[in-house]
């Protein structure tokens, strides 16, 4: 493995505000990149995670226009509140890439002069169909009713346009060869999807404008703006190399006039011998799988720079089996969700309800219920049900007693979680993974309701005592290494947990291995409830 595990999240549109399927994509990210940040620092390898927005495009511009300001200051205060939401979702990244910025739009021009160099760009006309809402192309075939775009039900327009090409149809071949024969795409079932768009034929994309005029200029040719699709993949690569320029030369990459073609390619070069480049995963929706499956991919073969091991496509959110749109006053809002049931049960009901890789629907009454059930009902009140025996017959302090793992099946399941865990993870099976963890919860569950420990303790019997002890130390050290294993899931729910062992958050892999906290006579401290549950009337009324 390369020194550097290196994933993104998609870069956002900004012509409104970060919506629910935004959030969505983005927990998950951040799930696995605290998950191989907890992994891979016993093997001294660094996690990047970069999110960020996608600012350039004929949307934008109308977006600015209704509310009468720049596109600037539109793409300005919209990407603000991603951040905001990020901040509030506990959302952990390491670059936040902006496609307005100056660094940004060196690296599109040298990126560009440089597919130029190699042939690969030439200028002709388009006629045909294109959807605003998307920033595509479509083919007759895949309208709706002849004229509405299959994703936004929009109708099309007439296209026609002197504009720059790139030649994707040269690479046909070699990136058939890389989907047919690896697990390049991701999950496997979105593989034929992309096989069958390459096997109808690549065809060389506009990659330029003369109707858009928010955008970057084309090098040599200002009357014309670079196609959205082409500038915004490369804000993968742009912050990334705005840093190494400035650790290499001392000065900020704005503030030199521009960036040559080798120049850029010394930098790429020097950033994969560094080991960060290529990406490990690019974690997308499956609407926009073609654009990084198959013209990224282009891209970068043209410029010979390392392709991403993966590209994961997942599901769409509906909400009560519909979906979400503002006509049908369905949207759900993030900031409202967050407010009305917090952090920890946001995160908990997309992680754990639906299957990543697949479509999903958001009921509140599901979330209510799930929410209740998980992490109030097993989790909460098993924390709560052992720290009070422990509080009421040992003063908070957990006497020792030696245990065996091999004797008990408690220890065993619970060594074995986080190789289990980390088999799920590594195949971005989030909602498996926790499933894991809240089957070794229900076993701790019945546990104790079965060994009945505050009976025990009421007896005479030395041996019934020590079945008391030993039923409560293995249900605790059991509790510690959960606590740890959903710091990726629910970092604030995790925090709070932990707090009860006096740990913090935990730093490796390595720190699971069981009896870690139970070879003294440790304190257990009471934080309160674990998770409040949710009345009923909390729902809305519709």
């Amino acid at each position: 493995m390369k020194k550097t595990f290196y994933l993104t999240s998609p870069l956002y549109y900004v012509n409104a505000k970060p919506h629910i399927g935004s959030a969505y994509t983005t927990i998950a990210c951040d799930t696995l990149a605290r998950f191989y940040r907890y992994l891979l620092k016993e093997k001294d390898q660094e996690v990047i995670f970069l999110t960020g927005v996608d600012e350039h495009g004929g949307k934008i511009e109308e977006a600015a226009k209704k509310k009468q300001i720049s596109p600037q200051e539109h793409c300005d205060q919209v990407s603000q509140e991603f951040k905001y939401l990020w901040e509030k979702l506990e959302i952990k990244y390491d670059f936040f890439s902006r496609t307005s910025t100056k660094n940004h739009a060196k690296v599109v021009r040298a990126f560009f002069l440089l597919l130029q160099q190699k042939n690969d760009i030439y200028q002709d006309s388009y006629q045909g169909l294109y959807c605003l809402a998307c920033e595509d192309f479509k083919q007759k075939r895949e309208l709706i009713d002849q004229k509405n775009c299959p994703i936004h039900k929009i109708p099309v327009q007439e296209y026609s346009e002197e504009n720059y090409f790139f030649k994707l149809s040269r690479y046909t071949s070699e990136i058939l060869e890389l989907v047919e024969k690896s697990d390049f795409v991701q999950p496997a079932y979105r593989k034929q999807e992309v096989l069958s768009w390459i096997k109808e034929g690549l065809k060389d994309f506009p990659i330029s404008r003369k109707s858009v005029s928010w955008g970057i200029k084309v090098p040599n040719d200002p009357s014309q703006t670079i196609y959205v699709w082409f500038d915004a993949l490369l804000g993968y690569l742009s912050p990334i190399i705005a840093r190494l320029f400035e650790q290499e030369f001392g000065e900020p990459l704005e503030q030199i006039a521009e960036l040559k073609p080798e120049e850029l390619k010394k930098l790429i070069q020097k950033i994969e011998l560094l080991e960060i480049l290529p990406a490990n995963f690019h974690i997308i929706g499956k609407d926009i799988l073609r654009f990084h499956a198959v013209y990224w991919t282009g891209m970068l073969l043209s410029a010979g720079f390392k392709l991403p091991e993966k590209v994961f496509g997942h599901g769409f959110l509906t909400k009560d089996g519909e979906k979400m749109g503002k006509t049908l006053g369905n949207i759900l809002v993030p900031e409202e969700l967050i407010e009305k049931f917090g952090i920890d049960a946001v995160r908990f009901y997309f992680l754990f309800t639906i299957n990543f890789g697949q479509d999903g629907d958001f009921s509140e009454k599901s979330f209510l219920e799930i929410s209740n059930s998980f992490l109030a009902n097993k989790l909460g009140n098993l924390f709560s049900r052992v720290i009070k025996l422990v509080e009421k017959h040992f003063n908070s302090q957990v006497p020792f007693v030696k245990l065996e793992s091999k004797k008990s099946v408690i220890l065993e399941e619970t060594s074995k979680l986080p190789d289990l865990l980390e088999a799920h993870m590594k195949k971005v099976e989030l909602s498996l993974a926790l499933e894991k963890i809240f089957a070794l919860i229900e076993l701790l569950n019945l546990n104790l309701t079965q060994s009945k420990p505050w009976e025990l303790l009421k007896s005479e019997s030395l041996q019934e005592k020590t079945k008391a002890l030993i039923c409560l130390r293995e249900t605790l050290e059991s509790l510690r290494v959960i606590s740890c294993l959903l710091h990726p899931f629910l970092p604030k729910l995790s925090r709070k947990m932990l707090s009860v062992f006096s740990l913090k958050e935990p730093s490796n892999w390595k720190s699971l291995k069981l009896f870690d906290f139970m070879e003294k006579n440790p304190s257990v401290k009471n934080p309160g409830l674990i998770f409040n549950r949710f009345e009923s009337s909390i729902l809305s009324k519709n």
